[in-house]
């Protein structure tokens, strides 16, 4: 699989940030997936959603299925999604869409990042195995990556590759890092962790974007400013013998035994 990772900065249009990413979509159709930052389309302001969020069917996620279909390129793209504008439901989602053109599904964040987020979405439920370019895929969204327990589940339920996209800003750059080579070391799998650059809402998003191997090894890795990668790799290559499956190893049948404080010494 060949994977282009696109750290980007939108610009306030969601119609400008979707000719951007069809644009890189057909500027490297030899790609087999295309993967762009949280919130792209919409930007990382929760301000005025009921005007900024994007319902699906409509022509900017539409002008991305097409260039999905013309490329024969997979790609996952950062949205605010209008789940039901009406009553003021919206969604920090990430559109997949296949290399037929098809939404294969969207994924909505489950654990949203401060109080922002949180006022102005609605957190996902569920996480999602998605099939992508032939590979079975596991989306995660940001904040989602700084837990274990997401990423294992989707191991465990057969994703063969994570990708994480984000909107990771000062001064957690180093949480990031740290994060997305624990996940892949964690579950033995291919993490592509593609997140944004620039300035807004007052944040300083921080880049440094990058392709991880099983083992927890940077592949190749992205500054702080704007830029472009592409990556070869090989998701459903069987482990060495050197590396140890963690999934094949873990116990859960272990309880957890907690001793009560002593009361002695007590007057």
């Amino acid at each position: 699989m060949k994977a282009l990772l696109a750290q980007i900065e939108p610009e306030a249009d969601s119609a400008r940030n979707s000719e951007r990413v069809c644009a890189l979509i057909e500027e490297h159709a030899d790609c087999d997936l295309a993967i762009f930052p949280e919130l792209f389309l919409c930007g990382y302001s929760t301000d005025s959603l009921e005007s900024r969020a994007l319902a699906l069917g409509g022509r900017q996620l539409t002008s991305i299925a097409e260039s999905c279909q013309r490329c024969r390129t997979a790609a996952v793209v950062g949205f605010s999604e209008a789940i039901d504008r009406e009553n003021g439901i919206f969604g920090n989602s990430a559109a997949c869409f296949d290399s037929d053109g098809s939404l294969a599904g969207v994924y909505r964040k489950t654990h949203l990042f401060g109080p922002a987020e949180n006022a102005g979405f609605r957190q996902g439920d569920e996480l999602e195995v998605l099939m992508l370019a032939g590979t079975a895929v596991g989306p995660l969204i940001c904040f989602d990556v700084e837990f274990p327990e997401p990423a294992r589940k989707l191991a465990e339920s057969g994703a063969e590759l994570l990708i994480t996209i984000a909107s990771n800003m000062d001064p957690y750059s180093e949480d990031h890092f740290v994060a997305s080579r624990a996940r892949a070391l964690d579950n033995r799998r291919h993490h592509l962790y593609v997140n944004r650059t620039g300035d807004e809402a007052g944040h300083h998003f921080v880049g440094r974007s990058r392709a991880i191997a099983p083992d927890g090894s940077v592949i190749e890795e992205l500054g702080d400013g704007e830029g472009v990668i592409t990556v070869e790799i090989d998701p459903a290559r069987e482990q060495t013998a050197e590396i140890v499956d963690y999934l094949r190893h873990v116990r859960t049948d272990l309880h957890v035994s907690v001793q009560e404080a002593s009361n002695e010494g007590e007057s």
